[in-house]
């Protein structure tokens, strides 16, 4: 598992840091938000721990930037207990919070809790669907148990629908969610990523799934349970 921390106090960082790697966790740091938003877009991290109180960049707007692409979950880390904090924190995306000071247990308690109910949202997605698992932590796809090979984009992309099932998104929503506000291209990039995802996971025997078409509106993982 790895585990990103964007903390830029650089005591509560290493502390973090040792106890993390003790824990057998592989984990990646940084002192800034800047920072640490490019090594999140250069890596797939499964946890990330962020401060909010950061130099330039918060950790508010670290989060918003970090839905735009990933559904990765993330503890916010703040000095402050007041409840606007929290609730914005929460607003913005983050999963959970921990106040300072905190123990490393009551982090690592968090962190399990966390990991426990993402494996519960997992296996409650992919339950019904015929021939097709997805590990969101390892990145990987199977297809009637055969390794299906994508690129981040069509990971993120097919994450997305399946956490989505039967909801219909227009190409912008898509672009937005998965290549994020900044990016400028246009809904082609959306058309030519879901192209080539349906070509890797075509199947000739039927099932209950199918990333459909909706003309005139956009694209929907279409479920019949």
């Amino acid at each position: 598992m790895k585990v990103l921390i964007i903390e830029d106090n650089l005591q509560l960082r290493t502390i973090l840091v040792n106890y993390l790697k003790h824990q057998n966790y592989q984990v990646s740091e940084a002192s800034s938000g800047e920072e640490g938003l490019v090594l999140f877009d250069s890596e797939a991290f499964d946890l990330v721990l962020l401060d909010i109180m950061l130099p330039g960049m918060d950790g508010f707007d670290v989060c918003r930037h970090i839905r735009l692409t990933s559904m990765v979950p993330v503890i916010m880390i703040t000095a402050k207990s007041e409840d606007h904090d929290k609730i914005l924190g929460l607003d913005v995306g983050a999963d959970d919070y921990i106040v300072k000071p905190f123990s490393n247990k009551e982090m690592g308690a968090r962190i399990r809790a966390i990991m426990r109910r993402l494996e519960v949202t997992e296996q409650k997605n992919i339950s019904n669907l015929t021939g097709l698992e997805i590990d969101s932590l390892a990145r990987q796809v199977t297809l009637n148990q055969k390794d299906i090979h994508l690129t981040k984009k069509e990971f993120d992309l097919l994450s997305h629908f399946i956490q989505y099932p039967n909801q219909v998104f227009t190409r912008d929503h898509l672009l937005d969610s998965i290549w994020g506000y900044d990016y400028l291209g246009d809904f082609r990039t959306v058309d030519s990523h879901i192209k080539r995802l349906r070509e890797k996971i075509k199947r000739e025997e039927p099932t209950n799934w199918e990333i459909k078409t909706i003309w005139g509106q956009g694209y929907m993982f279409e479920v019949n349970l």
